[in-house]
């Protein structure tokens, strides 16, 4: 076990790499950002516990201006995963590469708008996300945006995760603090729901359904706790789907992404997995199929396979609430107070058999959603845990 651990770790956790590339691209006058000079110059942003699940997507817990933060940076398949002390990137790699000198910004904005509808659709509410773009690639405030400034947002956009963060509403997603380049800065780790999540990622996996059942009766919340976390990934749900930027699909639908703060308030631990319809569609339509397994992209976002011309539908089989209510069976049941189980266990099993056809998404899932949330917060409403 130390053995695989340490084997993991040396693989999964290279935070130096990401530093050294960001800060050489900086020095260079390549990119810009409002924590550059606090990350490579004044060296006031503190590295601490290495968060990472995969080795592209370097996650670390760390300190900035005396707050508890998280760091993330994308490491490139182009640099040398056994690079230890002096890592560089290849010489034929090129990052940090648009736009290119001489675009302007009429262009720079066209170029945004084109990746965003490509991206989340064509939405009528996307010129206002261009101009927030925008307002943010000022990192000094010096009222114009230079070619570094554009360079360092629109590697930032291609990070699914921090396209999400500016789409999606703070209250349920951690704020982002600064960024340099393509690594950025949020709100610290919240508070995880999932306590199988101390192990490291390679054992994870081995933790029988029985332990866990049990580490989460007995080192989760208490239930009225857990039912407040539920109320908001509940409402995090309903944004998803009646979000301003679009509709947004969870594909990896597990508790170690429901985290949640001091106050108990829901707070989505990671939004790497969740993705936007326009993606998803994008991925699956007509692709080649056998079987429904072959139509699934990231975890769990399944499409049904059409047999006869061997083509992925566009469809999901199951939309966000089912899932997240098969999570919540898991969650809220064990513990529930007498008088509340058999109604809550009879709507979160409604819950589950949702489909994912648009026809009847649009039909059942707000009034099943409405149920569920009203039915928790009579149970906890007047309560110190309101």
């Amino acid at each position: 076990m130390v053995y695989v651990h340490y084997s993991s770790h040396a693989e999964l956790c290279r935070g130096h790499v990401c530093q050294v590339v960001i800060c050489d691209q900086y020095r260079k006058g390549i990119i810009s950002g409002s924590i550059c000079q606090d990350l490579c110059n004044l060296h006031k942003v503190e590295w601490r516990t290495c968060l990472s699940s995969v080795p592209g997507q370097q996650v670390y817990s760390g300190l900035w201006q005396g707050k508890e933060v998280t760091i993330k940076c994308g490491i490139e398949e182009g640099l040398d995963p056994k690079a230890r002390s002096d890592p560089a990137p290849r010489q034929e790699l090129v990052l940090f590469d648009k736009p290119t000198r001489g675009t302007s910004i009429k262009e720079f904005r066209e170029m945004t708008l084109s990746f965003l509808k490509a991206n989340l659709g064509d939405l009528p509410s996307l010129p206002a996300l261009v101009g927030q773009v925008l307002l943010m690639a000022d990192f000094n405030k010096d009222s114009r945006v230079s070619l570094a400034e554009a360079k360092s947002v629109w590697a930032l956009l291609q990070r699914n995760e921090f396209l999400l963060l500016l789409s999606l509403q703070e209250e349920h997603a951690s704020r982002l603090l600064g960024s340099c380049g393509d690594l950025y800065v949020t709100e610290g780790v919240p508070h995880g729901s999932w306590h199988g999540a101390a192990l490291p990622p390679l054992l994870r996996p081995l933790l029988p359904p029985a332990l866990h059942t049990a580490l989460q009766r007995w080192l989760g919340p208490a239930w009225p706790w857990r039912a407040k976390i539920a109320i908001g990934l509940l409402e995090f749900v309903e944004e998803l789907f009646h979000g301003a930027y679009g509709t947004f699909y969870m594909c990896e639908t597990t508790l170690a992404n429901v985290g949640y703060t001091a106050k108990y308030d829901f707070k989505m631990a990671d939004l790497q997995q969740v993705a936007p319809e326009a993606t998803v569609r994008r991925f699956l339509q007509g692709r080649h199929c056998e079987r429904s397994s072959d139509c699934t992209y990231g975890r769990d976002c399944r499409a049904p396979c059409d047999k006869l011309m061997r083509q992925c539908k566009g469809d999901l089989i199951q939309p966000n609430l089912a899932k997240v209510c098969e999570l919540l069976r898991d969650y809220l049941l064990p513990g529930a107070p007498a008088d509340l189980r058999e109604e809550l266990g009879k709507q979160l099993r409604t819950c589950t058999t949702l489909s994912g056809l648009a026809s009847q998404v649009e039909a059942h899932h707000s009034l099943v959603l409405s149920h569920l949330k009203t039915l928790l917060w009579k149970k906890i409403s007047n309560t110190k845990y309101s």
